[in-house]
C-alpha cells in the first residue's frame, strides 16, 4: 500500500527519488519523506499530505548527495503525522528504513526491544525493523538484515542505508513487490517498474524471501537462508509515456477515454480468423479444461464484479458451475473441493495480498489456478499455473476503469472459449459472438460522445447525499461496479443493489431526493426490470436510466435518461459501465475533488 524507491549514482539524488515517488504515488499519498546520506550524515525530508508537500520542503530545505531512499505510504499503523512517516531511523540516526507492508507481530517485538533500551519515535509498525537492524548490525548492513527478517512476520519489502556503508543499498521483500535496476555507474530500487522507467530500461524482480546489496556495476541477491540467486534483468516494456496524463486534468479520465484502444489490443490479441486464442502464457492444456467440472473466482473490489458477470458468462456458454467469492473471505472459508476445480484469480495489479492469499490456499489444495492480471511479472502472475493477460495497458487513477472492460471482455472470450471447446457452442455460435465483439470500441467511441450528457446530470445530482443503483441479471455487477466508482471518488453514500432485492429493504430508502440509477438495456431481464423503475417512480425516486438507444417504455418514465448503442445482452455490462464511470467523475469533479487521489484509497492493495 506504500511505494518505495532507493537510487545511487551521480544524479541529482533528490529529482531522482522524487521521481520515482511521483510514479508510485499512486499505491499512497498520506505522506513522504526521503532520506540522504552525505559526508556520513543522514539527511531527513519529511512531511504529512501530499507528495507536493515534500517537493515544497526540499526547495525550502534542500539535500544533497550520491545515496538515497524516498517512501509515499498509505497508513496502516499511526496516523499520518510527520512522526509516522518514513524514512525512519535508528537510536543513533545512523540507520534510515523505507518499508511497504505490514509487520503483523511488531507489538511483541517492540516490546522487547523498548525493554533493551530502544527510543522509538513513531506508532508505526514498521519501526521495530530499524531498531533490530541496529541491534543486529555487528558486522555489516547485509548481516545484519539477514539476522533480522526471520524474526519479522507479516509481508513486507523494505530499503535500508547505513552512513558507515555509504556505497550501497540494502533491500528485502517477502510478499511485497520490489524491483531492482542497474546500469554502469547506478543502480535503484522501486515497489514497481514505474518507479525506475525514467532512467533504466532493464529490471531484476527480486524473487520472494530474498535480500540484495545494492551498488553501482554491481548487486548480490541471497535468500533468506543465505544461499545466492543468480538472476537476469529482462526489458522494460512500459515507457514513461504511457503513466503519463498527457493532454487530460486527470488520469481516469485519460484511462476512460483509452478503453476503444484497449478494447481494440485484446481483440486484435485474442481473435484471429474468427477464432479465439486465449495467449501463449495461459500454460493450461484443453484437457486440462475439459477436465473442470467446478470454477471458483476470487478477487477484490472491481475485479470481483467483473468475476460475478465472468460466473453468468462461463455458466452461460461452458455450462460449468462457478462460483465467486471475494478474496478476503475465500481463504477462510471451509469450501468443499476437489480436484476438478479450478481457481481463477483476478487482479489489475498481480499484487493484491488478499487474492495472493487466497490464490496459495488453493495452491496448497493441489488446484490448478489460472489468473488474469494485468502486470506480468507480477505475485499472481508468478505463482498461478496459468494467465490469461488482460492486457490494459498501465492504469494509474486509483479507481479502476480501462482494467475492468478489459477484465469482462477476456472473461467474455474466455468463456467462449470454453464452450465452443465443451461442445455447447458451435463454430457458428462464436463467429457470431465474435462479430459483435467487434463493435465494441465503436460502440464505446459513442458512448465517449455523449460525456456532455454525463457532465449535466452530474451537475443536477453532485450535492446528493446518497444514490441507489439497480441492476438485474448481468447487469446487477454494472449497479455494484457504478456504486462503487461513484463511492470510491466522490465520497456519496451509493449502494449497489439487485433490482429484484430492492422490495426487501432498500425501497425504505427512496423518496423525491433520491437519485436511483437503473441500468435497463434490452435483454432478457427487461421487463422485470421496468417494473422495479416503476416501484421507484411510485416512491418519488429521481430515476436515471441506462437503456438501449430507441428505447420508449423505460425512457418515457425516467427524469434522465442515458443510451447506449444496441448491442446484444453479454456486451452490455462492457458498454453500461462506461456512462457510469463519467458520471463518478463528473460528480467528483464539481464537488472540487481529487479524482486520481481519493482520500483513504490506494491503487494497490498489498496489505491484507
Amino acid at each position: 500500500m506504500c511505494g518505495i524507491v532507493g537510487y545511487i549514482g551521480p544524479r541529482d539524488i533528490t529529482s531522482v527519488l522524487l521521481g520515482g515517488l511521483w510514479r508510485l504515488e499512486y499505491r499512497g499519498y498520506d505522506s513522504s519523506g526521503i532520506a540522504v546520506i552525505n559526508n556520513e550524515e543522514l539527511l531527513i525530508r519529511k512531511v504529512p499530505g501530499k507528495l507536493s508537500e515534500l517537493q515544497e520542503l526540499l526547495k525550502r530545505a534542500p539535500v544533497s548527495g550520491g545515496i538515497g531512499i524516498g517512501h509515499t505510504r498509505w497508513a496502516t499503523h499511526g496516523s499520518p503525522h510527520e512522526e509516522n512517516t518514513h524514512p525512519l531511523v535508528d537510536c543513533n540516526e545512523e540507520i534510515a528504513l523505507v518499508v511497504n507492508g505490514i509487520i503483523e507481530n511488531y507489538h511483541l517485538l517492540k516490546e522487547e526491544l523498548e525493554a533493551r533500551g530502544h527510543l522509538f519515535r513513531s506508532y508505526t509498525d514498521s519501526e521495530v525493523i530499524v531498531h533490530l537492524i541496529e541491534e543486529n548490525l555487528k558486522k555489516n548492513l547485509f548481516d545484519a538484515v539477514m539476522q533480522t527478517v526471520p524474526k519479522l512476520r507479516g509481508n513486507f519489502a523494505f530499503a535500508v542505508i547505513y552512513t558507515k556503508e555509504p556505497e550501497h543499498i540494502v533491500c528485502a521483500r517477502h510478499d511485497a513487490p520490489l524491483v531492482l535496476s542497474i546500469n554502469e555507474n547506478e543502480a535503484a530500487l522501486a515497489s514497481d517498474v514505474s518507479g525506475v522507467i525514467a532512467i533504466f530500461d532493464k529490471i531484476i524482480d527480486l524473487p520472494n524471501d530474498t535480500i540484495a546489496m545494492v551498488s553501482p556495476k554491481s548487486y548480490m541477491v541471497k535468500n533468506f537462508d543465505g544461499e545466492e540467486i543468480a538472476i537476469q534483468p529482462r526489458k522494460v516494456t512500459i515507457k514513461v509515456k504511457d503513466i503519463e496524463k498527457d493532454n487530460y486534468p486527470h488520469f481516469m479520465l485519460k484511462e476512460i477515454f483509452e478503453q476503444p484502444k484497449v478494447v481494440s489490443q485484446i481483440i486484435k490479441e485474442r481473435i484471429s480468423d474468427n477464432k479465439i486464442n486465449l495467449g501463449d502464457e495461459v500454460n493450461l492444456t484443453d484437457k486440462d479444461f475439459l477436465k473442470i467440472s467446478r470454477i471458483y473466482i476470487q478477487a477484490c473490489g472491481t475485479s470481483w464484479h467483473a468475476g460475478v458477470v465472468g460466473k453468468y458468462l462461463i455458466e452461460r456458454f461452458a455450462r460449468i458451475s462457478t462460483e465467486v467469492d471475494i478474496s478476503s473471505e475465500f481463504r477462510y472459508r471451509d469450501m468443499v473441493l476437489d480436484g476438478d476445480t479450478m481457481v481463477m484469480a483476478i487482479s489489475q495489479s498481480g499484487e493484491t495480498a488478499d487474492t495472493i492469499a487466497g490464490l496459495r490456499e488453493a495452491k496448497a489444495r493441489f488446484l490448478k489456478v489460472l489468473s488474469l492480471v494485468n502486470v506480468p511479472h507480477s505475485s499472481i502472475y508468478k505463482e498461478s499455473d496459468g494467465n490469461v493477460a488482460i492486457m490494459a495497458g498501465p492504469e494509474i487513477g486509483v479507481a479502476s476503469t480501462k482494467a475492468y472492460t478489459a477484465e469482462l471482455l477476456n472473461l467474455y472470450i474466455f468463456s467462449l472459449y470454453l464452450g465452443r471447446l465443451r461442445g455447447f457452442l458451435r463454430d457458428d455460435d462464436v463467429v457470431y459472438h465474435i462479430q459483435e465483439i467487434k463493435k465494441i470500441p465503436q460502440q464505446i467511441e459513442e458512448i465517449l460522445g455523449k460525456q456532455d450528457e454525463m457532465r449535466r446530470i452530474a451537475m443536477n445530482y453532485y450535492n446528493s447525499r446518497d444514490f441507489l443503483f439497480l441492476g438485474r441479471g448481468i447487469n446487477y455487477p454494472t449497479a455494484l461496479e457504478g456504486a462503487l466508482k461513484l463511492k470510491e471518488i466522490s465520497y456519496i453514500h451509493a449502494t449497489g443493489y439487485a433490482a429484484g432485492e430492492m422490495k426487501h429493504g432498500p425501497i425504505a430508502l427512496i423518496d423525491e431526493h433520491m437519485p436511483v440509477v437503473c441500468i435497463n438495456p434490452q435483454s432478457s431481464v427487461y421487463e422485470k426490470m421496468l417494473s422495479n423503475i416503476q416501484e421507484v417512480i411510485a416512491r418519488k425516486g429521481q430515476v436515471i436510466s441506462v437503456v438501449t438507444k430507441g428505447d420508449q417504455s423505460t425512457s418515457s418514465i425516467s427524469k434522465w435518461v442515458i443510451e447506449i448503442p444496441w448491442c446484444i445482452e453479454f456486451i452490455s455490462p462492457i458498454l453500461a459501465v462506461i456512462p457510469l464511470q463519467l458520471l463518478a467523475y463528473f460528480i467528483a469533479t464539481f464537488k472540487g475533488l481529487d479524482v486520481d487521489r481519493p482520500r483513504n484509497l490506494a491503487k494497490s492493495v498489498t496489505v491484507e
